[in-house]
């Protein structure tokens, strides 16, 4: 696809949020937003903070095709909105200036958009929500009761191993009867855990021929579906 002028702001969010970051901070040519384009009001009004990207919020960026919003406003809006979303807030300031980031620091004028979740907490929104697991595990009635409380699925818990995926996928998590309990993103791959399960994991070098995590899953990556199962 064509990169367009703007692009960048949204590529930074989704990066932001792929590395689950708590702070994003867009460097422009302006100091913040405005409740209208400064540069055609003097009356306009700069906003230190935005607590949610209401409709309201985002007339203020202006029309996609005006010079205000164009590569400008309007994108960084929408890099809010995905990062924000993905719980990291954000920050417009002005990046002309020598040491911006010192700037920022010591009162430099700026507008922050506070983020709506905690990016642990948005991260395990995303993997509850995910639809398409590329495989799974089965668990035995020891992991079971680990995962209840909130631990890390180790590979002594897993009993069977099924499909194909990759070292970060999303897999799904079943119990002895074939019920989904949770979903998680796995820290190996299937065949990988295919070699280690039911193993302790201080066996996983010896195994692997490497040093991988104790955990095939860990509790900040693992969703638990029904937690009554």
């Amino acid at each position: 696809a064509e990169i367009r002028y703007g692009d960048n702001d949204r590529l930074a969010a989704r990066v932001a949020a792929m590395l689950s970051a708590d702070m994003l901070y867009l460097l422009s040519d302006v100091d913040g937003l405005y409740t209208e384009n400064p540069a055609l009001n003097s009356a306009a009004t700069h906003l230190a903070e935005i607590d949610a990207l209401t409709p309201e919020v985002l007339k203020m960026a202006g029309s996609a095709n005006a010079a205000y919003a164009s590569g400008g406003m309007v994108t960084k809006l929408e890099a809010a909105r995905i990062a924000t979303k993905a719980g990291c807030g954000m920050v417009i300031c002005d990046g002309r200036p020598l040491g911006p980031l010192s700037k920022l620091r010591d009162g430099a004028r700026s507008t922050l958009f506070h983020a709506g979740a905690s990016p642990l907490t948005a991260r395990k929104q995303w993997i509850a929500g995910a639809l398409s697991p590329k495989g799974c595990l089965t668990v035995d009635a020891g992991a079971l009761g680990a995962l209840r409380k909130g631990r890390s699925l180790l590979p002594a818990g897993v009993v069977a191993v099924e499909g194909e995926f990759e070292r970060g996928d999303l897999i799904a998590i079943h119990n002895q009867a074939g019920a989904v309990i949770g979903h998680g993103l796995s820290a190996y791959s299937a065949g990988d855990a295919n070699i280690i399960c039911g193993h302790k994991s201080r066996e996983i070098e010896t195994l692997l021929g490497y040093r991988g995590r104790d955990e095939i899953i860990h509790a900040d990556n693992l969703v638990m579906v029904d937690a009554s199962s």
